[in-house]
């Protein structure tokens, strides 16, 4: 009973957190429509510091939303699901969502009903993640743990290692560990922008340490995610200065105080460094312990992430679909055409010079769109709170 009431009592927080991060979501998402820096922002030769953040910020969308997708996990076996039902729910879910990336997702991306690219982006690596954590919640718990955090630790070493050089096993080393294309037959690309690896173990070790969210004592509660954040972000700043493990990348100062600062925050995220995951994931520890009791100062807005990080699967499809048609339209009201290639992924757009926005036009779209978005994700919430169909817990 004690568990289970912990249990219920941390939905609000992880909630707020997990609605924050969609948010930030849909700001990467906005930028990659319509902004008119048609680069890499964390590129440091061509970036500006406005524009850096707006994508750094953006980094803790991911690692935040797949581990507390495995607090998730422990949170329904606290609230009295055995094993068994866990396990078939992720292994189900999982397949659902894999699913999902490859049509419905693949379309909101691109407009484009023919099956000649897709992209495995995010959805595609929380969805194998919840199939590995199938298998791995019939295990012992903290064993699972501690070997999912080694993993975590050390998975760089394999940076080593590249499809280039392992012909016909290529195609599952670029899925496993490292971003790339993947050639099928019939001129067809499948794109590999998120590999599995240290997804699945993000996701294993939040499900094998999740207990540590529900003590008794909630002032425990809240000193243990400090410390936990505290000490990835240690881990995080320790390694980075020193530039010898952690990121494929190592920091080296030079070209004046903020480009140094910009250059130690550009870790690596495909896939994601030790250092990238201590980055992120620590900030996020002590962001739950925090903001466990919103400030009076914050709670109205408080109260609005709640809305998304209950719906978070609803939310991104609909994003999608909504920036994609508002940048197709904002297109056509400023250029009178579309240009070649909006109805595909903006990774590679064949666009005009100067086409698109500059950061303050990426802004205002963004916070329209989320706006948008609030009322049906707020009916959508409600909708799940009302009806008792398990199949809306996979929407």
């Amino acid at each position: 009973m004690a568990a289970g009431a912990a249990a219920r009592e941390r939905v609000g927080s992880i909630d707020l957190v997990r609605g924050a991060v969609m948010v930030l979501m849909a700001l990467d998402h906005v930028r990659d429509f319509v902004s008119n820096a048609h680069f890499d922002p964390t590129d440091l030769d061509k970036t500006t510091p406005a524009l850096f953040f707006t994508r750094w910020i953006t980094h803790f969308c991911a690692p935040v939303f797949v581990a507390l997708s495995g607090v998730g996990a422990h949170l329904q076996g606290a609230r009295g699901a055995g094993r068994g039902e866990v396990s078939r729910f992720l292994l189900t879910r999982g397949i659902w969502l894999v699913v999902l990336e490859l049509t419905v997702v693949r379309f909101g991306w691109s407009f484009n009903v023919r099956y000649d690219q897709a992209v495995a982006q995010v959805i595609w690596a929380l969805g194998w993640s919840m199939v590995a954590l199938a298998g791995l919640v019939h295990l012992p718990r903290r064993a699972v743990g501690w070997a999912s955090l080694g993993a975590i630790a050390l998975h760089g070493l394999a940076d080593r290692i590249h499809a280039k050089d392992l012909g016909g096993l290529a195609p599952l080393w670029r899925i496993a560990h490292e971003q790339g294309p993947v050639f099928l037959p019939g001129d067809r690309v499948f794109f590999v922008a998120y590999p599995l690896v240290p997804w699945v173990f993000v996701m294993a070790a939040a499900w094998a340490f999740g207990d540590w969210l529900l003590p008794d004592d909630g002032a425990r509660r809240r000193r243990r995610l400090l410390a936990v954040g505290g000490a990835a972000l240690v881990v995080f700043v320790a390694l980075r200065a020193s530039g010898r493990f952690g990121d494929p990348h190592p920091w080296t100062p030079g070209g004046g105080a903020l480009r140094s600062a910009l250059a130690f925050l550009a870790c690596e995220k495909y896939p994601p460094s030790l250092c990238y995951l201590g980055m992120t994931l620590g900030p996020a520890a002590i962001a739950l312990a925090l903001l466990e009791r919103p400030p009076a100062a914050i709670a109205p807005l408080a109260r609005a992430l709640v809305v998304f990080g209950r719906v978070p699967l609803f939310y991104y499809l609909l994003h999608l679909v909504v920036i994609h048609a508002a940048a197709i339209a904002l297109a056509w009201a400023r250029y009178r055409t579309i240009p070649e290639g909006m109805f595909g992924p903006p990774f590679g757009w064949k666009v005009p010079e100067g086409y698109g926005y500059g950061l303050g036009g990426v802004y205002a779209l963004w916070a329209a769109v989320v706006a948008l978005l609030w009322p049906a994700c707020a009916w959508f919430s409600r909708v799940k709170r009302r009806s008792a169909s398990p199949w809306l817990r996979y929407l």
